[in-house]
Parts: C-alpha cells; structure tokens; sequence
C-alpha cells in the first residue's frame, strides 16, 4: 500500500496537468490507473446541475428584472446525468431545447443558460454553453452571472457588441477574484448567443462552437480557439507564452502511469484551447476576450446550435444541422444531437441548445401590423 505523503504527491502532480487539460485528463482514468499500479482508490463525482432562467422587465431601462425557473426540466441525474427540456416565447416566434449529458466522465463540467427578457420594449433571448475545465467551477460561476452582468451593462441596447466584449472581460476578472482564496486553477469556455430583436451576436471563448442552418446550409458563426491557430499562437507567442505539442508519452512521464491523455498543441504545454475563462496561472496568455459575429436574422434563418466540443469532437457541423432539421420540437432535436455524439464514441461532457426560428408566425404579425 502506497504512503498517503506519496499518495498526494501523485495527486498533486496529475492535477496540474488536470487543471490545465481541457477536455482530455479523464478522472475515472486517472482513478483506475491509481488502482491498477498502486491499489489505490481514488474517485469524484459531483452532483450535476442546471439551470434555465427566464429575465423579466416591463420597465423602460435595461435593468434586469426578477428570475424565474421557466423551462421544465426532464432530469435522470443519476449514473446516467442527463437533462433535457425545451421552451417556446410568448409571441410563438422562437422555441428552444436543450440536452445536456454526462456522458463517459466521472464529472460533470458543463453548464448552460437561456435568458429572455423585454429591455426598452424589444425581446432579449440569451443562449449559453460553458464547458468546465479542471472543475465545474468556472462554468457555474458563467452561468450564474455571466448573462446577468452583460444586461446591467449600461450600454447593452445601444452598442451590444461593446458591452458584450467588456462583460466577459470583467465577468472572468470577478471570478478570477472570487477564486483568489483557493488552490484550484479552474477554467471555461463560453459560447454565448444574444438576440437582441432581430440582431443576433455569438460572442465566443475557447472550443464550444455555434453553428448556424440558413436555408438548409452550415455556417459556423464562431472559430474554434485553439493554439495551433496561427492568429492565436502569434498572440501567445507574443505575449511570452510557448505552443508545444504535448502527447502521450510526456503525459506518462509526468504522470508514470497512462492516465488517458491524448496529444494535442497546448498552451505552455498544457492547455489545449487559447482562450478562455479563468486559468489564472496561464491568464497572460489564454484571455477571455470574445470573438463576436453580429447576423441580421431573416427568413433564411431556420435553427441555432450551441454545443460543447464533445458534441463537435465527432459530429460536423454539417451533420449537426441535418440532424436538428429532422425533428420538428427543438428538444428532440438537441437529444438527438447528444444522443449521436455519444453513439459515435465522444468521451466528452456532451451538451447542445437548439433554437428555432418561426418566421411564418412573425410575417403574420407583420401582415396583420
């Protein structure tokens, strides 16, 4: 039996690596491997939550209002962790549903968040995924205040791209803050849409991805934030910060045990996005600045898809929005979407939000206008 001193040495060492590799340092791996050299037990598991919310405002300011729980959610949080449920607006113009699953992890490090709200007399609808990495810390704190913080913004109605791009910068300074006291480096991504009446804005961190179906086509309406991105590796090198392809055998050397990492360009060799929230050690080079697209939203539009990289690992996004155009109810077809990902070997946290567009229902409106 190994020393618990020895013990926690090897837990130390394997959760640096843990706290910077997204998406690849799997803890049941790293437990069995613990248990196959050592007879060690080692496992986490922590509980799954979600949340939907909906903002409510009546007033002329772009104050947010109180919060209500309105999409019902069809939970088995058991050993499976799955969550679906879907939601439809007022006026039958917009619907959306969600599918969130645990999938081959020990944990669950995905968080997600749909907003609407009425701010100066236009419907506001906020879609967010934010995918956790080295703990779902980060991704909760997102979804908690990240959609929140970019509606108080003072000048959220009148330069949206603006008040976007500066909330994500303060909402990751107030987390780095909030974690200041502990001795977890925990990260996230965000993929984050903002529909604004007819304007529609994806404003993007790191490796979850929106995906667009206009008029039966494809368009990716965010980049993947990754290192080997020959615009982000100058940055980074730029700022001091080294690229470096990390495989298998320097993870088993730091590890000396395989613990089920696969190889990929990385951030100081450790980090296999460039941007994101939190990651406080590695933060001079891997910032929370967003990418964002602005779109006008027109009878070409028919569906949105948010995901998480376990989705976008192993289904294009061709194949995602084929997939989301078979089923008419936006839910079935974010189940069907983590349902397929998990099918084709994903060995990822899996979440999606599929949102649709109702155009019929808004020409009537502006035919009987």
């Amino acid at each position: 039996m190994i020393c618990n001193a020895s013990l926690r040495n090897i837990i130390n060492r394997v959760g640096q690596i843990e706290n910077f590799a997204k998406g690849t340092l799997n803890l049941k791996d790293f437990g069995r491997g613990l248990n196959d050299k050592f007879g060690v037990s080692y496992s986490l598991n922590r509980k799954f939550r979600s949340f939907i919310t909906m903002m409510v405002d009546t007033s002329s300011t772009a104050e947010p209002g109180s919060v209500v729980n309105v999409l019902p959610q069809k939970e088995k949080v058991g050993d499976g962790g799955y969550a679906s449920g879907g939601w439809k607006s007022e006026d039958g113009r917009l619907s959306c549903g969600y599918s969130s699953f645990r999938g081959k992890r020990a944990s669950m490090e995905d968080c997600f968040d749909v907003k609407m709200a009425t701010v100066d007399g236009k419907t506001v609808c906020l879609f967010g995924i934010f995918d956790g990495h080295g703990g779902s810390r980060a991704s909760e704190f997102l979804r908690e205040h990240l959609f929140d913080n970019i509606m108080k913004h003072p000048q959220f109605m009148t330069d949206t791209k603006l008040a976007i791009s500066e909330t994500y910068t303060r909402t990751d300074m107030d987390f780095l803050d909030a974690e200041s006291n502990t001795y977890r480096d925990d990260g996230s991504t965000a993929s984050a849409a903002v529909l604004v009446g007819n304007h529609l804005y994806v404003a993007n961190v790191g490796d979850s991805r929106a995906v667009i179906s206009k008029a039966g086509k494809a368009i990716p309406l965010s980049e993947d934030h990754k290192p080997n991105r020959s615009d982000e590796r100058k940055r980074i090198e730029n700022a001091g910060g080294v690229v470096m392809w990390a495989g298998k055998l320097f993870f088993m050397f730091v590890c000396s045990f395989n613990c089920g990492v696969s190889g990929t360009w990385r951030v100081g060799g450790v980090l296999a996005m460039s941007r994101a929230f939190g990651n406080r050690l590695l933060k001079q080079f891997v910032v929370a600045e967003p990418e964002i697209q602005e779109q006008e939203i027109d009878d070409e539009f028919e569906l949105l898809v948010l995901a998480s990289d376990g989705l976008w690992d192993v289904v294009p996004n061709e194949d995602a929005v084929s997939l989301a155009r078979t089923e008419e109810e936006p839910e079935a077809a974010a189940r069907k979407l983590t349902e397929t990902a998990f099918s084709r070997g994903s060995a990822d946290n899996i979440t999606c939000i599929v949102v649709k567009f109702h155009h019929e229902k808004r020409n009537m409106d502006s035919a009987q206008g």
